[in-house]
């Protein structure tokens, strides 16, 4: 092949590269009014001799003089030690057992005091941060009445220090305990100790607080009192109660 018979713009490549090289072209002052200058085979022949060869192992070369630094194995990643997250403050377990001592055998009184229109219902709303003979005093007299003693919540946050602290209270008496704050909400209970009766009959219906007893079917005092005297404030202020507190009056002996 013959330079005339190269593309157009791979002659003028080639010119390009000559002249870049120092390398006259076949074109005169005589020839200046032509298109450009010419390319001879010769010329073609002398810049391809002149292109350097690029070898395997020149570019291997090349690849390891410019390559880059490998980081030490003090600074590469480490998988992550799952023994080094960090642990619970305490891997003891909780006592469940002594929960289920304390409240199992109550399953029937709970069921009978706490399930609305079940029977006439009383629940003595209390906190642990009470005064612990005042406690005490509740959950004795809540044993003797059948009565459900509600806690908002867990003690410090925490199951273990919640039995710990009721467990004693209890003893062998037969009471339900239950932690529901949902219950502090149903009957809007903002002090303690409170005390709710729940007429029988009473069905919950639905409120902000997920469900509420209607109005007419529970009553509710507080103070720092005994369950006899709340439950005789109950039968003088409102006489339609009085079927209902005079069960539970009954069995604490009054």
């Amino acid at each position: 092949m013959s330079a005339t018979d190269l593309p157009l713009f791979l002659r003028r490549a080639l010119v390009l590269a000559l002249i870049a090289a120092g390398i006259h072209t076949a074109g005169s002052a005589d020839a200046a009014g032509a298109t450009g200058p010419v390319v001879t085979d010769a010329d073609i022949e002398r810049a391809r001799r002149g292109q350097p060869t690029v070898s395997d192992q020149d570019i291997e070369a090349a690849r390891q003089k410019h390559s880059m630094p490998a980081a030490p194995a003090s600074q590469a990643p480490a998988s992550p030690r799952i023994d080094a997250l960090p642990q619970p403050a305490t891997r003891t377990p909780i006592d469940l057992e002594a929960l289920a001592r304390g409240y199992a055998s109550q399953a029937d009184a709970m069921e009978a005091a706490q399930r609305l229109g079940r029977g006439p219902g009383l629940f003595i709303f209390v906190s642990l941060s009470m005064p612990r003979p005042a406690l005490q005093r509740l959950i004795d007299q809540a044993a003797r009445a059948r009565a459900s003693v509600i806690l908002r919540g867990l003690a410090n946050g925490s199951l273990r220090d919640t039995v710990a602290q009721v467990q004693p209270l209890i003893g062998e008496q037969q009471v339900a305990v239950q932690i529901d704050p949902q219950a502090f909400d149903r009957f809007a209970i903002t002090r303690v100790p409170s005390f709710v009766l729940v007429r029988d009959g009473t069905r919950p219906e639905s409120c902000a607080a997920g469900t509420c007893a209607p109005p007419e079917g529970f009553l509710r005092t507080a103070g720092d009192v005994s369950l006899d005297y709340a439950l005789e404030h109950m039968q003088r202020t409102a006489p339609t109660f009085r079927s209902e507190a005079a069960g539970f009056l009954a069995r604490l002996g009054r």
